[in-house]
């Protein structure tokens, strides 16, 4: 598996990796990947996976770790890293999560929307 080491990834569909939810400690989602199996060749051979698994231990983290197909080792998220926190359930503000290359198409917005909204 490279460098993503023990971290199993399991392929869900042409352009999505499932990381299970069990793959480390104290996850409290699964962690998907969107990549081509080009990609995927790349992914595996650098630590950005494991990124998306410690994503997965956050505090109030909903539904899943996602990465995008620009994945690659960033500082503490990888790069193309997602992930939404509900406040309510403990969950954390992380605009760490957007990392040092802030302004590369990732954005962080606070609003007073509704969801319903």
């Amino acid at each position: 598996m490279g460098k993503t080491g023990d971290i199993p990834i399991e392929r869900i569909d042409e352009c999505r990796w499932r990381i299970p939810k069990d793959a480390r400690p104290g996850m409290r989602v699964e962690g998907v990947i969107y990549a081509s199996e080009k990609l995927m060749e790349h992914i595996r051979h650098e630590q950005a996976a494991e990124q998306v698994a410690n994503v997965a231990t956050l505090p109030g983290i909903v539904r899943a770790s996602l990465a995008m197909p620009d994945i690659h080792w960033g500082y503490g998220f990888c790069i193309g890293g997602v992930a939404a926190m509900d406040i309510a359930a403990g969950g954390v503000v992380s605009p760490g999560g957007v990392g040092y290359d802030i302004n590369c198409g990732v954005r962080l917005l606070r609003t007073n929307l509704k969801a319903e909204d």
